[in-house]
């Protein structure tokens, strides 16, 4: 039985739960004062936000205590698995600011799962079954009733450890046999109903090739992997939980059998999963958006991947702060994605430049303004940090700014741009609407304006009031860039509790709108792949991988203001 800590109240300010556990071992002496910890990710997809949780935690508290955190491939099941995913996890936790004291998987420790296989049928603890997995399913009874013994529960254990071989050589088809542990088939838990243990998979694995045809589970893999590592606190999530007490029970067999190992004993604590509102985590239906092509990729900035939120413009600041405000308790919940939103617009309100950009751009000309003439008006980079600086931006006759920035017919609270009305363009001068020109269709295609050449900084109507302030890029100075609008990839805020209706349907159609005839100031000219800035008025974007010179794409990362929740209060 695993030990219950009782923690002191006043041992607990300001720990987390899990942080309270480690001190109170550390005070006690256990596992000689020694803290390990592992984050052992399946190489069969890419990460996503829930594992940047679990490597926040695992990570974290062996960086806290003094300890050390190994990465731990959990590669039992090479029909899913791949070394591409391998690179992606180990890019990913790199990004994250974290690093593993070694590599290791399952794998390595397969010779040793197989030694201890073979102990559990020599000490009657282990057979072969015969039976199909439907059979055996069906003889695990239910939670409330007890389940019926297998016919081959009690053959000879020479029978089984010969069988067992031949299962590891090929001489056995796949789902023709596994080996199950003997334990107690009336458990009031299901897990110790006789689990299986190995079961035959012919695929050729991406590390051990075709040496192996008897492959480990994961309950049986996962608790001795931790135990040959020297793992002093295996940290899992929630569901997990039931599993702990096979965790423990194949421990005690390990340690009958090594008696040498001392009082050392790994531990597993359960934590609560990340689930966010509007987000799928499964990582089987990420991988079926990604087959389908109904994302592009598993970096489709729409995805809850680490590698789709760093092409999106997420930082791992933002992540790991919004993970430290979330916490980690013993109980699920589902978090809103708002709060994931705060962190990044936080977080980048402090770091990201000021520029200007237009993606939806009507021309306006100044009609006054003398033709032929630039002015280079200076902008702060970042109000918040002014060791960031200013640039310059030309301003002239012709400029383009936002097309609902201007309304022909304005409501009377419309502070914007209307026949008549004044506004200031930020960094230059106000302005008064003449009137505007439209096309065939009746689209607006020009608009036009007279400017104060007082109101410009430093002149003697500098300061005068006006109600609306617009951002601007000059025609002549300005860049071409296309620019992609991301929103939430599902329509509803649960999508994995919709069990009446495939989740394909409900994606949102809106998720990315593609907008090609967008114009950005000069300055971004030389924005590299990632850098992030603030479009004025728009909101946080950054420049894709797929920007090539003379062609910048650009991510939006997140809106300035939360739309969302306006939404929703008022449905």
């Amino acid at each position: 039985m695993t030990e219950i800590i009782v923690v002191p109240e006043e041992e607990k300010k300001g720990l987390n739960f899990i942080e309270a556990i480690v001190e109170n071992d550390l005070a006690k002496g256990k596992n000689g004062k020694r803290i390990q910890t592992r984050f052992p990710p399946e190489p069969n997809g890419y990460l996503h936000i829930g594992h940047a949780k679990a490597i926040c935690m695992d990570f974290g508290i062996a960086q806290k205590y003094g300890g050390c955190c190994n990465l731990r491939f959990d590669d039992t099941n090479p029909t899913k698995e791949d070394v591409e995913y391998v690179d992606s996890i180990m890019e990913d936790i790199r990004w994250l600011g974290f690093q593993w004291k070694n590599v290791f998987y399952a794998s390595d420790y397969f010779p040793q799962l197989w030694d201890f296989a073979l102990a559990l049928i020599q000490n009657g603890k282990a057979y072969v079954d015969e039976q199909s997995a439907e059979e055996i399913a069906r003889q695990k009874g239910t939670p409330t009733q007890a389940g019926t013994k297998s016919p081959f529960r009690d053959r000879p254990v020479s029978e089984s450890l010969a069988l067992f071989e031949k299962m590891n050589k090929g001489e056995i088809a796949e789902g023709a046999m596994v080996l199950r542990a003997k334990i107690d088939m009336a458990s009031s838990n299901m897990h110790f109903r006789d689990p299986i243990i190995y079961r035959i998979i012919t695929h050729p694995h991406h590390r051990t090739g075709t040496t192996w045809k008897a492959y480990p589970m994961y309950d049986f893999a996962h608790g001795e992997s931790d135990y040959f590592e020297g793992v002093t606190h295996s940290l899992c999530t929630l569901e997990f939980e039931v599993h702990r007490p096979l965790y423990n029970w194949f421990i005690d067999q390990l340690k009958e059998i090594r008696p040498e190992d001392g009082d050392y004993r790994p531990q597993q604590t359960e934590f609560n999963r990340l689930n966010l509102t509007y987000t799928l985590m499964s990582k089987r239906k990420l991988l079926q958006l990604v087959q389908e092509k109904l994302v592009n990729g598993w970096d489709d900035p729409r995805m809850p991947t680490i590698c789709g939120y760093r092409r999106r413009g997420y930082t791992p600041e933002a992540i790991k702060n919004f993970i430290k405000k979330i916490g980690y308790t013993k109980y699920d919940a589902i978090i809103d994605v708002a709060l994931l939103e705060h962190a990044i617009r936080e977080d980048l309100n402090v770091k990201a430049p000021r520029v200007s950009a237009v993606i939806d751009p009507v021309k306006l000309i100044i009609t006054n303004y003398p033709e032929g003439q630039v002015e280079m008006m200076e902008t702060i980079n970042n109000p918040e940090d002014e060791s960031m600086g200013t640039h310059r931006i030309a301003f002239a006759r012709e400029i383009y700014i936002e097309r609902d920035d201007f309304m022909e017919d304005a409501p009377k609270k419309f502070f914007r741009l209307t026949p008549g009305q004044e506004v200031r363009l930020k960094n230059a001068y106000i302005i008064k609407c003449t009137g505007c020109k439209k096309d065939e269709q009746g689209e607006i295609s020009e608009i036009y304006a007279e400017y104060d050449s007082q109101t410009r900084s430093g002149m003697p109507d500098s300061n005068r009031k006006v109600k609306g302030t617009l951002h601007w890029v000059s025609v002549a100075h300005s860049l071409p860039a296309e620019v992609r609008l991301y929103d939430r990839l599902f329509i509803v805020e649960n999508p994995g509790e919709e069990k009446d209706r495939d989740f394909k349907e409900l994606l949102n159609p809106d998720s990315l709108k593609v907008l090609h005839h967008c114009r950005i100031e000069a300055e971004l000219a030389k924005a590299k792949p990632l850098d992030v800035f603030q479009f004025q008025r728009l909101g946080y974007f950054n420049v894709d991988p797929d920007s090539k010179e003379g062609n910048l794409i650009f991510n939006r990362t997140v809106s300035l203001k939360d739309a969302w929740s306006k939404i929703k209060s008022k449905e």
